[in-house]
């Protein structure tokens, strides 16, 4: 499957949508990145890309990846060493099999919404928003081929 196919436009929106919504409540910063394949376990890659996206630079080190590699059928949620360092051990697990749910029935941009929410709700309990936050990564999804 080519990543273009993966979400249709209409689909990408809602998932773009629900970062915004869930950021409203937390000053942590969610990223969706896609693409083909990978070479490696996904957690391995989906670091490497959280490097390469600069999430490791925000404020507060809250910055949570949604990782999906399109054709290998392989998914990953890293969150950085701020959210590490405060969450329970099994934080992402619930979210992880949320999303895994949809995407066996082929709702790649419901499983991603769903999960985005739910991060966005685990999230502020941590790291609550506050007024001064600005929006230190973009809310668009990465994509390579």
């Amino acid at each position: 499957m080519q990543v273009e196919n993966f979400l249709n436009d209409e689909q990408e929106q809602r998932v773009v949508d629900a970062i915004c919504e869930a950021e409203l409540n937390t000053s942590g910063e969610i990223r969706v990145h896609l693409e083909k394949n990978l070479k490696k376990d996904p957690m391995e890659r989906a670091e490497e890309v959280f490097f390469l996206l600069g999430m490791n630079k925000t404020k507060f080190k809250n910055g949570v990846l949604f990782y999906v590699a399109v054709d290998d059928h392989r998914f990953a949620i890293i969150g950085d060493e701020g959210i590490d360092k405060v969450v329970p051990v099994d934080f992402w697990e619930s979210i992880k099999a949320e999303v895994l749910d949809e995407f066996i029935k082929g709702n790649h941009d419901e499983g991603l919404v769903k999960g985005i929410l739910h991060a966005g709700e685990k999230l502020k309990e941590f790291f609550p928003y506050e007024d001064k936050d600005g929006n230190e990564l973009s809310d668009q999804i990465s994509k390579h081929h």
